[in-house]
């Protein structure tokens, strides 16, 4: 074997040992006919994690519409790191990451499992950036509260995506897109957010009020939404030159990137839908969104 032919070789084996834990991890798992939707969801407060509620009601009612998923792979808002990093513990803790509550929010669990090996092959999958295998953290409340909802029994391994809050829209839509191939083996991407996020301003004496949005929530919500429904990504990634509105929907884009993470996987035969689509305390959003 000459000079040539031995870089090739060992090229060659790293390429492939980089595809392996993705390989270990699909080899018994079905490619689906049809992908498994994507979901973007208006998480709201945490007291959504334990009422019985509109919302809560739709996030249970949509775990037992779509099929059921191998595993579930959540972008949260309230995992904001420098860098990529993905949890890979066997068993993720339940963080209660908030304060203020009744003590019956702090006391639940949620011991759904993890699943390093799929950890690994997400890593590999994403080759943009070094993802980090994170044993620290667990799920945070843009998660639980969510999941357990739609997956009351805990059976179904979750994990978490972090958010690089250190780079631009873009970035995180173009780091999604090498999300792709989990839609087909059996892996559920949540985005956990609201598309309209504003505490600072929120009116805490309509809040049993139904559907009380100020104009500017209203009109950005709208906005996101028509943009949602023709696909136009790109004026959602500048999302700060949609309107003048949109500074007061989006103060900080923590809650708005996870979104970006959904709609970079939607595809051109997939449909979109909305669901809990209400304003609440005049500056927050629980617009959700199915795409397929």
């Amino acid at each position: 074997m000459d000079r040539s032919d031995f870089i090739k070789t060992i090229i060659g084996g790293a390429a492939m040992a980089s595809l392996q834990p993705f390989y270990n991890w699909t080899q018994d798992l079905k490619e689906e006919d049809v992908k498994l939707p994507v979901l973007f969801i208006g998480h709201g407060s945490p007291m959504n994690g334990i009422e019985d509620n509109e919302f809560s009601q739709n996030w249970a009612k949509m775990g037992k519409e779509i099929p059921k998923p191998k595993a579930v792979l959540v972008i949260s808002a309230h995992w904001l790191t420098r860098g990529t990093h993905i949890t890979a513990m066997n068993n993720p803790k339940t963080i209660h990451d908030f304060g203020g509550f009744p003590q019956a929010l702090f006391e639940v669990q949620y011991p759904a499992p993890g699943n390093p090996e799929l950890a690994l092959a997400t890593k590999q999958l994403i080759t943009s950036t070094d993802v980090g295998l994170d044993h620290d953290w667990g799920l945070d409340h843009g998660t639980w509260t969510v999941v357990r909802h739609m997956y009351p029994n805990a059976d179904i391994p979750v994990l978490q995506l972090s958010i690089d809050y250190s780079k631009p829209p873009q970035y995180h839509y173009d780091l999604a897109k090498q999300l792709a191939a989990l839609r087909k083996k059996g892996v559920l991407i949540i985005g956990s957010g609201n598309m309209v996020h504003n505490l600072r301003m929120v009116a805490w004496d309509k809040l049993s009020e139904p559907e009380y949005g100020f104009d500017w929530a209203n009109e950005m919500n709208t906005i996101f939404k028509n943009k949602i429904t023709d696909g136009n990504h790109k004026a959602l990634i500048d999302y700060e030159t949609l309107d003048k509105a949109a500074k007061l929907a989006i103060p900080t884009p923590d809650h708005y990137y996870p979104m970006l993470y959904n709609l970079a996987l939607q595809d051109s035969k997939d449909e979109i839908s909305f669901f809990n689509d209400k304003a609440v305390g005049g500056s927050l959003t629980m617009t959700s969104v199915k795409i397929g």
